[in-house]
């Protein structure tokens, strides 16, 4: 997958993947942390025949622009780099799939871009949606357990071990979702050398340090604190496809109760036998349940 180098007008620039024919339907990718625009290696062989497959190495990753400051990273910025990246390669209209982090971005894509028509579908894959999560964490003893991992991260105590040994000595001290067995060698010897720059390293993770998220620690009370208000969001108007790996350690099942209260038009692909990382776990189900919706959808 060859990449281009795009300049946004807002001066960030991006590593992209641009396949397909550029007159088909766009696609645009966001990968989650902590990865690249190879997370969606099966989806871009898949349907690069027929549609536009846009996949940027997001803000902060690999050899986009890195910068080093907390307030570069806040949601508002990482969405607003979709559009600029679309008006960049002239997709006027798109369908955003993401996963992960990618996905919570893909989430305020999907909602911002909902009101003026153009983003005309969401593809979601194991990324909460943000109102369902933030209550979540003050209440689900799970989600808070599996989410302490983002204390660690926001930690300043631990710049120095990433100064020292990349991102990948904070993974091992912090993180207990990966599954090295899960990836092919050669994806994650890639993986294992793009964590070594230390720019990157503290660009990813301060996607974490810049989010609005509170994750109370394990000893907090469980329940909302007083006055507690979810995001004031707007109800989901365009289909939706939402695709979960039912025993991602990190995210569990929970996060899918009310999601049909909130959107409108939605579909839910449970995926069986499945951890965390669904579009190159089991792409096979992944791309079968994107071809149908669509193929629903169009």
């Amino acid at each position: 997958m060859e990449q281009q180098r795009v300049e946004l007008a807002n001066g960030i620039e991006l590593d992209v993947v641009d396949s397909g024919p550029t007159d088909g339907p766009a696609l645009i990718f966001l990968h989650g942390f902590p990865e690249s625009h190879r997370t969606w290696r099966h989806q871009i062989a898949h349907f690069s025949d027929r549609f536009r497959c846009i996949a940027p190495d997001q803000r902060g990753y690999r050899g986009s622009s890195k910068p080093q400051d907390v307030e570069s990273y806040t949601p508002d910025k990482l969405i607003g780099d979709v559009f600029l990246l679309a008006d960049a390669l002239g997709a006027e209209t798109f369908t955003v799939v993401g996963h992960d982090w990618g996905g919570a971005i893909a989430w305020g894509v999907a909602l911002a871009g909902q009101a003026n028509s153009r983003v005309t579908r969401a593809v979601i894959a194991n990324a909460p949606h943000p109102a369902l999560f933030s209550k979540l964490l003050f209440l689900n003893e799970q989600q808070r357990e599996a989410s302490q991992y983002i204390r660690e991260f926001r930690n300043p105590g631990n710049d120095a071990l990433v100064r020292q040994h990349g991102l990948a000595g904070l993974l091992l001290k912090a993180v207990k979702w990966d599954r090295p067995s899960a990836m092919e060698p050669e994806e994650r010897e890639a993986l294992l050398r793009d964590w070594q720059d230390r720019d990157a390293a503290f660009g990813m993770l301060n996607w974490y340090r810049a989010s609005y998220m509170d994750v109370p620690p394990m000893d907090a009370p469980y329940r909302l604190p007083e006055g507690w208000d979810p995001p004031q969001l707007p109800d989901l108007s365009i289909p939706t496809l939402v695709i979960w790996a039912m025993d991602d350690p990190a995210l569990p099942a929970e996060n899918l109760h009310g999601m049909e209260d909130i959107i409108d038009d939605l579909t839910l692909e449970k995926v069986h036998d499945c951890g965390h990382f669904v579009p190159w776990e089991a792409p096979g189900a992944v791309n079968a349940a994107m071809d149908a919706f669509l193929k629903r959808t169009v």
